[in-house]
């Protein structure tokens, strides 16, 4: 029992420490209002957290149906081909990368060309989060019974039905599992979003602009020699992991219901 305690106890540590420095300033305005310029009182951080989203969806988008197809087709299409281990093995890979790294390719890829941007922000992310949504959704697809593909093919259904009306239900709830840990990463991650998106002290009115997000203005406000914008950085990390904690929950409730039904 003491050692588990002792595996809780960093964690309790971050949770102590985030809500001690983060609550002072836990009001409505803050997410109303844009950061306060250098030795300024108030204001807030409304557009870090619009921006955060903003990024984080446009990361999804890109990386959730790839992963998942992807998953689908190398688990049940081609399981044993050298395509499929090739795309593991790459996967595996790619999850251990610097994540500083998908920043620097999105930035020659993208910002290079077109200058920083939310999309080139989402980009970065994409890169970052398709790993880790491939391989827990092939996770997911493999943990499903073969006795029901077989029971399915049995009744006279096609491999895409088996797919669509058997696999994916069944799977879904630990695909659900793994998206949030994408997301998790995603919106936590202050490298790739530096060298795409930037910053911006402004509401976000373009998705080709520089963009605020949660993870830079952290970043940013941490380092200054002023003490309102450290207590905002704390506050800000506070509703960072609020964010990820109740998205998580909400998931694991909403899919779990579903499963079970």
């Amino acid at each position: 029992m003491s050692l588990a305690f002792l595996t809780l106890l960093p964690l309790l540590s971050i949770l102590y420490l985030v809500l001690k420095n983060g609550l002072p300033l836990l009001t409505p305005s803050v997410f109303t209002q844009l950061p306060p310029a250098a030795q300024m009182s108030g204001g807030g951080f409304g557009n870090a957290v619009v921006g955060t989203f903003i990024m984080v969806g446009i990361a999804l988008l890109f990386a959730a149906p790839t992963g998942i197809l992807s998953a689908i087709y190398i688990n049940e299409y081609a399981h044993q081909s050298t395509l499929a281990h090739t795309v593991r093995f790459v996967s595996q890979l790619l999850t251990g990368i610097p994540s500083i790294i998908s920043g620097v390719f999105a930035f020659a890829i993208v910002v290079v060309h077109t200058g920083f941007s939310a999309w080139a922000g989402g980009l970065a992310l994409a890169i970052l989060i398709l790993p880790t949504i491939l391989l827990t959704s092939e996770q997911a697809l493999l943990s499903v019974s073969q006795s029901l593909r077989e029971a399915s093919t049995g009744l006279g259904a096609t491999r895409l039905q088996t797919i669509w009306r058997i696999v994916l239900p069944e799977a879904l709830p630990a695909m659900m599992t793994g998206l949030m840990l994408a997301i998790a990463r995603a919106a936590g991650e202050t490298a790739p979003v530096l060298f795409t998106a930037l910053f911006s002290q402004y509401w976000p009115s373009s998705l080709n602009q520089p963009t605020a997000s949660l993870a830079v203005l952290i970043y940013n406000f941490s380092t200054l020699p002023y003490d309102h914008q450290v207590k905002l950085a704390w506050t800000a990390s506070l509703v960072l992991v609020a964010i990820v904690t109740v998205t998580n929950v909400a998931a694991q409730i909403l899919f779990r219901k579903k499963h079970y039904q």
